[in-house]
């Protein structure tokens, strides 16, 4: 059970509050998983009581019990207003003392990335950033995006790094708190079947899709300057590279863990300007009808430049030079309006040394593969080769599947419960380290540059609802290979199933 603690969210009237960490801490509460002693404090612009924050919450979450509500309080603040820290001070007293919280605050950054830097020094001008001799800890929850590139992202690193050290700092990437990423490292780690064949002796490659079936909705404006790569791939999609193809801790606690994944990331072979041309296809989804609805181009979005050159789908090549790994191709692909909404790891292990029955395979393509899937219908899948029963030799591929809806009749948590949960109970495992973030950043900044100043890198059109520009096949098909199609049940898998 984590200690008495009260959580400040700042931006607490915005989307991320309403939807995720309300109902987050809710279904925490339910599950017996909230201290004894806990209260929340709402922060914001907007002017509101307890009570008409309060009532907010209910219509946009749903009922919440009178007891949990009644843990709920809200404090008007303008975090670029120094003065207002020393009025959350005091507030925060107010809470301790009736709620008995020993000084333990969590402070979350539920504001656009702009005023990390002064919510961090207002809350150190404040008092508000050192633990206490007697135990209290402040922690300091931060959202993605963490910087904009390289030197962007080291700069904030650099300015929290005054206020807080770096065991204060929670950096959230809600993929590491989904069940089946957190999964990796045991069906890893714990079974003795696989672990001798994760390398490069027994590998094939290793692919990373994680697809969307919506456009940009009503987030043009902001996507519209980050695009694809650095909204899914330098912070999601890598770190379950990182996952994948990390060596074993020296132990299952945060730090031996997230040593090893930066070592991942440190290893990632640069690309040159010609790998960028070769290896790396970027694309924008086009208008086209699916379901006989009619889909928006990218461009005609709300808040997207009609001119817009930034990408709603990116495909990358890319080695990780070490001994386990060396000349193993990994890929990542991700996209909007692509036809199913899915995140999984496809490992493809390569063919027996002779293919004895190659004659009379059905079809060799998706032999020996291990699906790790992430979200939806999360499991593991694997593909392997079997007898057709009957007459003759017909080999055919058979599946072994394993759904988590079916090991428990209790729901999967959401991805923020665990988070929560894990910062509470002072466990950073499934949060970034700075020196992780920044060789995420050092890998993507040489392609953002590359996109920024050669025009004549292309960006391929897509038509809405299918898996990207046909480019990005080329990246698999030069070297016999082939993306896998997911579709929304993890057993399945089309070109175009969800049409």
């Amino acid at each position: 059970m984590p200690a008495d603690q009260v959580l400040v969210i700042f931006g607490a009237s915005g989307d991320l509050t309403e939807r995720k960490l309300i109902p987050a801490l809710y279904a925490l509460k339910n599950r017996g998983l909230l201290p004894g002693n806990f209260a929340v404090l709402g922060t914001g612009r907007t002017v509101m009581s307890d009570d008409e924050f309060r009532q907010k919450l209910k219509e946009k979450g749903g009922e919440y019990d009178p007891a949990f509500l009644a843990t709920i309080h809200y404090l008007p603040l303008d975090p670029q207003n120094p003065e207002n820290y020393y009025a959350l001070r005091e507030q925060l007293r107010h809470i301790d003392h009736d709620f008995k919280v020993q000084g333990n605050y969590i402070f979350y950054l539920a504001t656009p990335p702009l005023l990390y830097e002064s919510v961090a020094e207002g809350l150190a001008a404040a008092g508000l950033n050192h633990n206490e001799p007697n135990g209290g800890l402040k922690k300091l929850v931060i959202e993605k995006p963490f910087g904009y590139s390289l030197e962007t992202a080291k700069n904030l690193n650099r300015k929290l790094l005054l206020y807080f050290e770096e065991n204060q700092l929670f950096r959230i990437d809600h993929y590491l708190g989904k069940e089946t990423a957190q999964n990796i490292l045991v069906f890893r780690f714990a079974n003795g079947i696989f672990e001798p064949l994760w390398n490069r002796n027994y590998i094939d490659h290793i692919q990373v899709t994680s697809s969307e079936s919506i456009g940009v909705e009503n987030r043009g404006g902001y996507y519209d300057t980050a695009g694809a790569l650095r909204d899914m791939v330098q912070n999601h999609l890598l770190q379950l590279v990182a996952l994948a193809a990390m060596e074993p801790p020296a132990g299952f606690d945060a730090d031996s863990i997230r040593n090893e994944t930066v070592k991942v990331f440190q290893s990632i072979k640069p690309y040159t300007p010609d790998d960028i041309r070769k290896n790396v296809i970027r694309g924008q989804y086009i208008a086209s009808t699916i379901k006989g609805e009619k889909m928006k181009a990218y461009r005609d979005e709300k808040g997207v430049d009609p001119a817009s050159r930034t990408e709603t789908f990116v495909a990358l090549k890319f080695f990780i030079d070490n001994w386990r790994w060396g000349g193993i191709p990994f890929y990542i692909r991700t996209g909007k309006r692509l036809p199913t909404r899915v995140t999984e790891i496809v490992v493809r292990f390569k063919n027996t040394p002779h293919r004895l029955f190659r004659s009379i395979f059905d079809d060799e393509s998706g032999t020996n593969q291990l699906i790790i899937r992430i979200q939806p219908d999360e499991g593991i899948l694997l593909r392997f080769s079997l007898k057709q029963p009957g007459a003759g030799y017909t080999v055919k591929n058979a599946s072994l599947d394993f759904h988590y809806s079916k090991m428990s009749e209790e729901r999967i948590p959401e991805a923020y419960e665990r988070l929560i949960n894990d910062c509470m109970m002072n466990d950073s495992t499934l949060y970034t380290r700075g020196d992780a973030l920044e060789s995420c950043w050092k890998f993507i900044d040489p392609i953002l540059n590359a996109w920024k100043d050669d025009p004549a890198q292309k960006i391929y059109g897509y038509p809405a609802g299918t898996w990207g520009p046909v480019e990005a096949d080329a990246l698999l098909n030069s070297n016999g290979q082939s993306w896998r199609y997911p579709c929304k049940n993890l057993t399945d898998d089309e070109n175009f199933c969800e049409l």
